[in-house]
């Protein structure tokens, strides 16, 4: 089964090439949302702060959907976040290091456009990653020749 076209677009567009004004003929003006970082919001518009707030946060940031399937008026896809740690994230200070995680989305469709999307993220793992690449900068590094 191949990716649903909206889904498909959701990412490339919105996500990945940071295309806000996609969401007018993508997205349900009451759009339901629960992010792969916990966030639970309700409409276009916050969903656009909640993008544009991850974006800022993680330069480069990108979706990739490593599966999909479809029936009806749902899709499920199980995916991979990443981007460059640029700006404060989830309380800790930029790194300037890559970091993604694990996550799996939910959606479905009303009317030809997304009415739900429900995303649940590795956070366990991502805050481990995050904690990791805080202490290596952290560290002092060890003088010449030892």
């Amino acid at each position: 089964m191949s990716t649903p076209p909206l889904v498909r677009t959701f990412y490339e567009r919105i996500w990945n090439a940071g295309d806000l004004g996609a969401a007018e003929w993508l997205l349900a003006l009451d759009l339901s949302f629960r992010g792969s970082l916990g966030a639970e919001l309700r409409g276009r518009d916050a969903f656009l702060d909640y993008v544009r707030s991850v974006r800022s946060a993680l330069s480069g940031y990108r979706c990739e959907i490593l599966d999909c399937v479809a029936e009806e008026d749902r899709a499920f896809a199980r995916m991979r976040f990443s981007g460059r740690h640029s700006a404060p994230f989830r309380g800790f200070a930029p790194t300037g290091q890559e970091v993604s995680w694990a996550g799996a989305a939910l959606f479905r469709f009303v009317d030809g456009v997304i009415a739900e999307v429900w995303v649940l993220g590795d956070l366990a793992g991502l805050d481990m990653l995050l904690a990791e690449q805080a202490q290596m900068r952290s560290e002092p590094s060890a003088p010449p020749g030892r």
